[in-house]
């Protein structure tokens, strides 16, 4: 699918100057910190030197103080506590450091992960049952809870209270909980609103260390679980979170948990500093993979594990599940992407909605974002499940699908989300009526610019300009993630100076060593992902602009810089024009 090419609005030119000589870098780094609303020295030391120190005081959160002496209250009295979370990456990661701290001091603790297939997403009636039959009295609810009305209004007929951490968009109606936190509900007046579920159970934590015996010296050693829901819940990657991520890879990279190590392991990436990437891509999928495929039971009990051999065991499970899930995964998309071909109408449409009640629930929402690789429209797959048709929404960049499916509520039974990802039950014979509800409103609300895959540039530049000391601060920027993104340049010019191979298992890539006219000694190594269709041009010595990112690539031991090619475009392609 052919990229458009956008340049980002540059930074005010004085501001950039200004910054640039403050902080002795050049004009590019500068611009940069500019682009990402850093202008003064102090901004940038908190960029460049996150500290402990700039988290927010979380009594700033809403209802802060109602939680923690419901909290302290249930230790004092010695009741039964249920650490209660969702079944994916940020919510199992939530109750494995919840339990886990409150383990340090207190026993009377249980955890319970819905069912995916039985229960669905989010609190249930089973889990309420559960509580009433073991004589539990608090129900810590983290990830998950915000919408959760009458499960709540149910478990308090028992005499259950219900502490909800959340970070998902709330309803009209709260639930009535002994104590709500959610940055997000209103009258929440604290500072950052874009914490991932297991952060917000980090500021609960962070405020009990500030009113009991619990200490924040053992609090900060679960950071490594608090990076790992960072990353795979895709939230912004700036403000609190930054500074939570910076030292959870930290811990995740000197001494991670006992459970995080041996999926370390078997993603083979023991031997490297492991990134927000690695999390992504290798650590977060093999723990989803336990809720996907069986329960998210597994994921909690491996991210507990205090024995090592233990760890080891669990770990060989999941990674069994997430092996499983990825055969599933593509059986399925090659299946979806069928079911577009052969619908006449498709075309017409500005969304993609497909339907199989056949369909593996704990893979929908991957192969929605398969889809969206493919055909680049807001997509929702469905299945059925315990007789209704359930689903996973996701989004393209700057379109809110929370809002359409929001829109969609009279059809739906329940639903939540963010605006680029949503999930939803419905009832079977409301799915064509939703499909064109949702096409409808997709329709209506979106440009034909959101329907074009783009890549946006941050600056244009000259390989001359990428030296060492340009590398060595760039890497600094890390972690890099949504708001953050890893900075994508632009070069023109470049020629291959003969060294260009193609490959990958099946050939697909194109690897080779560039240099600009204007810099003929200051040759690159490159890496262009699936763009191996280019070989005969770039072998042959034909100019080409670039758009790329600057990675570390790790290889033997050794550690160079390379242009990692995002999309190229040689003089034999259509006349193009970087537009602003």
């Amino acid at each position: 699918m052919e990229k458009e090419w956008v340049n980002k609005i540059p930074g005010n030119s004085s501001e950039v100057k200004e910054l640039a000589a403050a902080l002795n870098i050049g004009n590019v780094l500068a611009n940069l910190l500019v682009q990402r609303d850093i202008k003064t020295f102090e901004q940038s030391r908190m960029f460049f030197r996150p500290a402990l120190t700039d988290l927010h005081n979380p009594f700033l959160m809403k209802n802060m103080g109602l939680a923690t002496e419901r909290l302290l209250s249930a230790l004092r009295k010695n009741e039964n506590i249920l650490i209660y979370g969702d079944y994916d990456v940020d919510g199992t990661t939530s109750v494995a450091m919840v339990y886990s701290f409150l383990k340090l001091r207190y026993s009377n603790l249980a955890f319970y992960i819905p069912d995916r297939y039985s229960e669905g997403y989010g609190i249930s009636k089973k889990a309420v049952d559960f509580a009433f039959d073991n004589n539990i009295s608090l129900i810590i609810a983290l990830d998950c809870g915000i919408k959760a009305i009458e499960k709540v209004e149910y478990a308090k007929t028992k005499n259950i209270d219900f502490i909800i951490c959340d970070h998902h968009t709330p309803g009209n109606i709260l639930p009535e909980a002994a104590a709500l936190l959610d940055p997000r509900q209103p009258g929440c007046e604290y500072p950052y609103k874009d914490l991932s579920g297991c952060g917000v159970g980090f500021k609960f934590l962070q405020a009990l260390t500030m009113n009991s015996d619990y200490q924040w010296d053992e609090l900060i050693k679960f950071l490594d679980l608090v990076v790992v829901s960072i990353a795979s819940d895709i939230v912004p990657l700036n403000g609190e979170n930054r500074t939570l991520a910076h030292f959870g890879l930290i811990q995740l990279n000197e001494a991670p948990c006992n459970g995080l190590k041996s999926i370390i392991n078997l993603a083979g990436i023991e031997n490297k500093s492991i990134t927000i990437d690695d999390i992504v891509f290798k650590i977060g999928p093999r723990i989803n993979a336990a809720g996907r495929m069986k329960s998210g039971n597994k994921a909690v009990e491996l991210l507990t594990a205090k024995d090592d051999h233990v760890a080891r065991e669990i770990g060989d499970v999941i990674n069994v599940f997430n092996n499983d899930r990825k055969n599933i995964d593509r059986l399925i998309t090659g299946e979806a992407l069928k079911m577009i071909a052969d619908d006449s109408l498709y075309a017409e449409r500005k969304s993609t909605v497909l339907f199989n009640p056949e369909w593996h629930k704990g893979v929908i929402g991957i192969v929605a974002s398969r889809l969206i690789e493919t055909h680049f429209r807001p997509t929702v797959i469905l299945t059925e499940s315990n007789g209704f048709a359930t689903g996973s929404a996701r989004s393209v960049p700057g379109f809110d699908i929370y809002q359409v499916v929001e829109a969609c509520s009279d059809l739906l039974e329940n639903f939540g989300g963010h605006m680029y990802a949503a999930g939803m039950t419905m009832k079977l014979e409301n799915v064509e009526l939703f499909k064109n509800r949702f096409d409808e409103l997709v329709s209506q609300n979106i440009t034909q610019a959101q329907l074009s895959p783009k890549i946006e540039v941050d600056s244009l530049i000259s390989v001359k300009e990428i030296d060492g000391k340009f590398c060595r601060i760039l890497k600094q920027f890390q972690p890099f993630g949504p708001d953050n993104m890893s900075p994508v340049f632009m070069a023109r010019n470049l020629v291959s100076n003969g060294s260009v191979k193609v490959v990958g298992p099946h050939k697909e890539h194109l690897k080779m060593e560039v240099f600009s006219e204007d810099a003929h000694h200051h040759v690159f190594q490159a890496i262009a992902f699936q763009q191996s269709h280019h070989y005969n041009l770039i072998s042959c010595g034909i100019r080409f602009d670039a758009c790329f990112t600057i990675d570390e690539n790790e290889f033997r031991g050794n550690t160079t810089w390379q242009l990692n090619i995002k999309d190229l475009k040689t003089r034999e392609d259509t006349d193009y024009s970087l537009k602003p």
